[in-house]
């Protein structure tokens, strides 16, 4: 990702204003990316990385998974720096072809369909909680195994739920806690994973077509 002046010295802020903290240099990266992009602190505390995601996650990128997310939002948000770097394909639920359904959304049954041809893809559900309750359940049932899952859409009812049900997958994760999350957090976790990701696997990848 290109940085500017401006940039440094917000992130300069954000470094100022978060003092001491738990997270290692890598997520420190990704939770400062969060913060940069929604101008809320409160994800310091909210953000929640399973044991290996960022490793499981990064290795995935190198090796070209492909990228299902839920809304258009997070594939504009992610597109770009994925095509500047891994070229990882990217595809959308909302756009996936599938029969209409009463009993659920349109972003459910697109994640289910991409998630049963994409098995062992990177998954990333930033707004939709009716999407990121479909592809738990294909994960609890077994038909899928993803390399890792971004979870962070806000909600009120049993979002915190699901992304306990999440958190008890052994899935490698990155989620956000509680009723917060966006689009856009889902975003900034992927892009500053990806920055993570070409600094160590980068120059290895970069002449595999």
């Amino acid at each position: 990702m290109e940085w500017h002046a401006t940039d440094a010295q917000s992130l300069a802020i954000i470094d100022r204003e978060m003092g001491s903290h738990v997270f290692s240099p890598a997520e420190y990266e990704i939770v400062r990316r969060v913060i940069y992009a929604t101008a809320d602190f409160d994800y310091q505390s909210l953000i929640r990385f399973s044991e290996r995601a960022l490793q499981a996650g990064a290795a995935a990128l190198a090796a070209r998974s492909t990228i299902v997310v839920d809304v258009p939002m997070v594939q504009v948000g992610i597109t770009p720096h994925i095509q500047n770097t891994f070229a990882n394909p990217v595809y959308c639920s909302m756009e996936a072809l599938t029969r209409p359904q009463k009993e659920r959304t349109q972003a459910a049954w697109g994640i289910q369909t991409l998630a049963r041809r994409y098995p062992e893809g990177i998954f990333v559900v930033g707004q939709a909680q009716t999407a990121l309750t479909a592809l738990i359940e294909l994960i609890e049932a077994e038909e899928i195994r993803p390399a890792l899952v971004i979870g962070t859409p806000s909600g009120f009812i049993e979002v915190d739920v699901v992304k306990e049900r999440l958190k008890d997958s052994f899935i490698p994760h990155i989620r956000i806690e509680g009723r917060k999350g966006s689009a856009v957090v889902a975003a900034a976790i992927v892009n500053g994973l990806v920055d993570l990701a070409w600094q160590a696997y980068g120059e290895d990848t970069s002449g595999v077509s």
